[in-house]
């Protein structure tokens, strides 16, 4: 494999050899940041860490440049911050037990020009060379652009594959904008509550953002411990810790479905809802 990006980096923890550990393939995530996929897709994390018949491959977009960074790193440039954040990456991989780890390296300004042949042609060679049976993606009503750019490029990337080469499933985490405010129907439950030994430890790798000034640890388990607990009003929890999802696989599938159509279709249920309850009970 070779990616546009001179710093591309592509890591096998096993030192397998990379070609094969990217067909091994059987859940693989597609997101902008290091530790996007820790804290964001923990639930694909648990679902293969110890497996043999399982392997999760993570694809990181861009390259760490304009993360925050204050105390220990504030005065990091851009080139010593990616080089941190790209070592945490591998180290994360290497703890959670992945089988393939490739970081891109594109600046987030490349992800987010629509027109950027690159980016695409990178994630396409990606998805041509695994056959994975669930995909996690950025999803289009995230908040962070690079979020949604990434969740784009991505969708792109499966659209120009012949559909009997496109994943069954793809999944849309939670991150910069939570997904708990819509309908039910509209959400998929992933179960994050295995492996309580590795979730903090997970996210805590990455020290240049924890340390630096955002407590992902927290946040993020705090989150899933929430959600397990506001699952329903009118039953005792039944899972300790989960991350909401939406399902993308329609927008895979069906080239004809545009993404605006798609995500604002998800508001204007929650709208109808909301306005329906409040007719009922005035």
């Amino acid at each position: 494999m070779k990616f546009s990006q001179p710093k591309a980096d592509i890591f096998t923890p096993d030192g397998a050899d990379p070609a094969t550990a990217l067909a091994r393939t059987t859940h693989l995530c597609v997101l902008a940041h290091q530790d996007d996929i820790e804290i964001n897709a923990y639930p694909a994390v648990a679902e293969c860490f110890g497996r043999a018949d399982r392997h999760l491959s993570g694809v990181i977009v861009t390259d760490g440049a304009g993360s925050s960074r204050s105390g220990p790193y504030a005065n990091y440039s851009d080139e010593e911050m990616k080089a941190v954040r790209a070592e945490e990456q591998r180290r994360a991989a290497r703890l959670g037990g992945y089988g393939l780890q490739i970081q891109l390296a594109h600046p987030s300004s490349a992800v987010k020009a629509p027109n950027n042949e690159a980016v695409r042609a990178d994630l396409r060679m990606i998805f041509e060379n695994c056959r994975p049976q669930v995909v996690y993606l950025h999803q289009p009503l995230d908040k962070h652009d690079t979020h949604v750019a990434t969740f784009l490029r991505a969708l792109e990337a499966i659209r120009s594959l012949p559909r009997q080469a496109r994943p069954p499933r793809v999944l849309g985490v939670e991150a910069w904008r939570s997904l708990e405010w819509l309908l039910a129907e509209d959400l998929v439950a992933l179960d994050a509550s295995a492996h309580d030994s590795l979730k903090r430890p997970l996210i805590e790798v990455f020290a240049s953002q924890v340390v630096g000034g955002k407590r992902y640890d927290d946040a993020a388990l705090g989150r899933r411990r929430a959600n397990a607990t506001f699952l329903d009003a009118h039953a005792s929890d039944q899972l300790s810790e989960l991350c909401w999802a939406i399902d993308l696989s329609p927008l895979a599938h069906d080239d004809t479905l545009r993404v605006e159509d798609f995500a604002l279709a998800k508001i204007d249920r929650l709208r109808a809802e909301v306005a329906s309850r409040l007719t009922r009970l005035s």
